[in-house]
C-alpha cells in the first residue's frame, strides 16, 4: 500500500484537487440555476431538468480530467470511444429532432418569455394555434386548446415559429398571480 502511495502520490493529489473544484464548480453553477430558476418563476421541474444536464456536463468534464491525470492511454481508449461514438452517431443521426428539442428546451429554460398559464397564439399558417400553457417539458410544451383539446408542441418550433401573449399569467407589477 505504501509503495503505491508514493507511487501515485502526484496523481492522487492532483485529482483529489480537480474532484474538489469539479464539486465547487457543481455547487456554484447549481446554485446559479437555481437563482435564475426562482427569479424567473420557473416551474421546479424545467430547473431540475438543467441541474441534471449540468450534472451530466460536469461528470463528463471530471471523467475526462482523471483520465488525462492518470495518463491513459489515449489510442486505446480512443479506438475504443470511436467505435462507441460511431454506433452513438448514427443513433442520433436518426433522433436528430430529439437532440435539438432539448437543446431548444434548455435555450427556452433561460431566454423564453412565456410562463405556464399564459395563453399564446403560434404564428403558423399552416397550423395557427391559439391556447394556453398547461406546462413547458424538456421536450415539448403542453397547450390547451379552447376546445379542451390537449396539444403538445415541439420546443424546437417555438424557437422556429412567431408566438404572440395573448394574455399573460403576470400581474401589473410583474409577479406571476396564482
Amino acid at each position: 500500500m505504501n509503495n503505491f502511495l508514493s507511487l501515485y502520490k502526484d496523481q492522487l493529489l492532483y485529482s483529489t484537487i480537480a474532484v474538489v473544484l469539479l464539486l465547487l464548480l457543481k455547487f456554484i453553477l447549481f446554485k446559479i440555476i437555481r437563482k435564475v430558476g426562482k427569479i424567473s418563476n420557473y416551474n421546479e421541474a424545467r430547473t431540475s431538468l438543467i441541474l441534471r444536464y449540468a450534472n451530466f456536463a460536469i461528470f463528463s468534464i471530471g471523467i475526462i480530467t482523471i483520465n488525462i491525470i492518470w495518463n491513459v492511454n489515449f489510442k486505446d481508449l480512443g479506438l475504443l470511444l470511436s467505435s462507441v461514438f460511431a454506433v452513438i452517431g448514427v443513433a442520433l443521426f436518426a433522433q436528430w429532432s430529439i437532440l435539438s428539442n432539448i437543446t431548444a428546451g434548455i435555450i427556452l429554460f433561460f431566454t423564453f418569455p412565456y410562463k405556464i398559464g399564459d395563453r399564446i397564439q403560434i404564428q403558423d399558417k399552416d397550423f395557427p394555434t391559439e391556447a394556453t400553457i398547461e406546462d413547458i417539458k424538456a421536450f415539448h410544451l403542453l397547450l390547451r386548446t379552447d376546445e379542451d383539446e390537449l396539444i403538445t408542441y415541439p420546443n424546437n418550433l417555438m424557437l422556429q415559429k412567431g408566438v404572440k401573449v395573448v394574455n399573460s399569467n403576470k400581474d401589473d407589477d410583474g409577479s406571476e398571480s396564482l
